[in-house]
Protein backbone atom coordinates (compact mmCIF):
# COMPACT_ATOMS: atom_id res chain seq x y z
CA UNK A 1 0.00 0.00 0.00
CA UNK A 2 1.57 3.12 -1.03
CA UNK A 3 2.64 5.34 1.90
CA UNK A 4 2.55 9.69 1.64
CA UNK A 5 5.64 9.42 3.89
CA UNK A 6 7.67 8.20 1.23
CA UNK A 7 7.58 10.81 -0.94
CA UNK A 8 9.88 13.84 -1.20
CA UNK A 9 8.88 16.70 0.85
CA UNK A 10 10.79 20.34 1.21
CA UNK A 11 11.82 21.99 4.95
CA UNK A 12 8.28 22.90 5.31
CA UNK A 13 6.83 19.48 4.63
CA UNK A 14 5.07 20.68 1.48
CA UNK A 15 5.23 19.57 -2.09
CA UNK A 16 3.91 21.07 -4.96
CA UNK A 17 0.98 19.89 -7.24
CA UNK A 18 0.01 20.32 -10.35
CA UNK A 19 -3.83 19.43 -11.20
CA UNK A 20 -4.32 19.17 -14.93
CA UNK A 21 -7.84 18.40 -16.14
CA UNK A 22 -8.02 14.18 -17.15
CA UNK A 23 -9.93 14.83 -20.13
CA UNK A 24 -8.39 17.74 -21.59
CA UNK A 25 -4.79 17.48 -20.41
CA UNK A 26 -5.38 21.51 -19.88
CA UNK A 27 -3.39 22.82 -16.78
CA UNK A 28 -5.63 24.03 -14.44
CA UNK A 29 -3.15 25.44 -11.35
CA UNK A 30 -0.25 24.78 -8.66
CA UNK A 31 -0.72 24.75 -5.08
CA UNK A 32 1.00 22.97 -2.04
CA UNK A 33 -0.40 19.33 -0.34
CA UNK A 34 1.39 17.58 3.04
CA UNK A 35 1.69 14.12 3.79
CA UNK A 36 -1.56 14.57 5.58
CA UNK A 37 -3.23 16.47 2.41
CA UNK A 38 -1.96 13.28 0.30
CA UNK A 39 -3.71 10.59 2.59
CA UNK A 40 -7.20 12.23 3.09
CA UNK A 41 -6.56 13.02 -0.73
CA UNK A 42 -6.84 9.61 -2.01
CA UNK A 43 -9.06 8.29 1.02
CA UNK A 44 -12.00 9.82 -0.31
CA UNK A 45 -10.86 11.10 -4.17
CA UNK A 46 -11.62 15.02 -3.33
CA UNK A 47 -8.34 16.55 -3.73
CA UNK A 48 -7.29 18.51 -0.48
CA UNK A 49 -4.41 20.66 -0.13
CA UNK A 50 -2.77 22.77 2.00
CA UNK A 51 -2.56 26.57 2.79
CA UNK A 52 -0.02 28.14 3.53
CA UNK A 53 -1.23 31.62 4.20
CA UNK A 54 -4.44 30.16 6.65
CA UNK A 55 -1.80 26.93 7.73
CA UNK A 56 -4.83 24.76 7.29
CA UNK A 57 -6.23 22.08 5.05
CA UNK A 58 -8.30 23.48 1.93
CA UNK A 59 -10.72 20.87 0.46
CA UNK A 60 -11.17 22.55 -3.40
CA UNK A 61 -14.27 24.05 -3.41
CA UNK A 62 -15.45 24.39 -0.23
CA UNK A 63 -16.11 27.80 -0.67
CA UNK A 64 -16.07 27.80 -4.44
CA UNK A 65 -17.71 25.43 -5.04
CA UNK A 66 -15.82 24.79 -7.84
CA UNK A 67 -14.97 20.98 -7.00
CA UNK A 68 -11.63 19.10 -7.79
CA UNK A 69 -12.14 14.93 -8.04
CA UNK A 70 -8.82 13.39 -8.26
CA UNK A 71 -8.77 10.20 -11.13
CA UNK A 72 -5.41 9.74 -10.96
CA UNK A 73 -2.11 10.80 -9.21
CA UNK A 74 1.16 10.55 -10.28
CA UNK A 75 4.53 11.05 -8.83
CA UNK A 76 7.62 12.37 -10.53
CA UNK A 77 10.79 10.62 -11.02
CA UNK A 78 12.45 12.38 -7.50
CA UNK A 79 8.99 12.03 -5.94
CA UNK A 80 8.86 15.45 -5.03
CA UNK A 81 5.66 16.75 -7.50
CA UNK A 82 2.52 15.84 -7.44
CA UNK A 83 0.24 15.92 -11.07
CA UNK A 84 -3.03 15.65 -10.18
CA UNK A 85 -4.99 14.57 -13.14
CA UNK A 86 -8.30 15.94 -12.03
CA UNK A 87 -12.38 16.27 -12.64
CA UNK A 88 -12.60 19.87 -12.50
CA UNK A 89 -16.28 21.26 -11.80
CA UNK A 90 -16.48 25.07 -12.29
CA UNK A 91 -13.12 27.46 -12.74
CA UNK A 92 -10.10 26.41 -10.98
CA UNK A 93 -8.59 29.54 -10.65
CA UNK A 94 -9.79 32.24 -7.42
CA UNK A 95 -9.87 34.40 -10.34
CA UNK A 96 -13.01 32.52 -12.10
CA UNK A 97 -10.74 31.93 -15.05
CA UNK A 98 -10.70 27.79 -15.98
CA UNK A 99 -6.98 28.05 -15.35
CA UNK A 100 -4.71 29.46 -13.06
CA UNK A 101 -2.05 30.11 -15.76
CA UNK A 102 -4.23 32.56 -18.36
CA UNK A 103 -0.89 35.14 -18.47
CA UNK A 104 1.13 34.85 -21.27
CA UNK A 105 4.73 36.38 -21.93
CA UNK A 106 4.82 37.19 -25.51
CA UNK A 107 7.68 39.35 -27.27
CA UNK A 108 7.89 40.62 -23.56
CA UNK A 109 4.68 41.97 -22.97
CA UNK A 110 2.15 39.56 -20.38
CA UNK A 111 -0.53 38.95 -22.53
CA UNK A 112 -4.15 37.79 -20.64
CA UNK A 113 -5.32 34.87 -22.64
CA UNK A 114 -8.82 34.48 -21.19
CA UNK A 115 -11.04 36.32 -19.03
CA UNK A 116 -12.95 35.40 -15.49
CA UNK A 117 -16.24 33.53 -16.41
CA UNK A 118 -19.54 34.35 -15.21
CA UNK A 119 -20.11 33.18 -11.91
CA UNK A 120 -23.78 32.59 -12.67
CA UNK A 121 -22.93 30.10 -14.91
Amino acid sequence: MFDPASLKYDANGLIPAIAQDHLSGEVLMMAWMNAESVARTLADGRVTYWSRSRQAFWAKGDTSGHVQRLIEMRIDCDRDCLLLLVDQIGPACHTNRRSCFYTALRDGQEVILTEPQNPSE
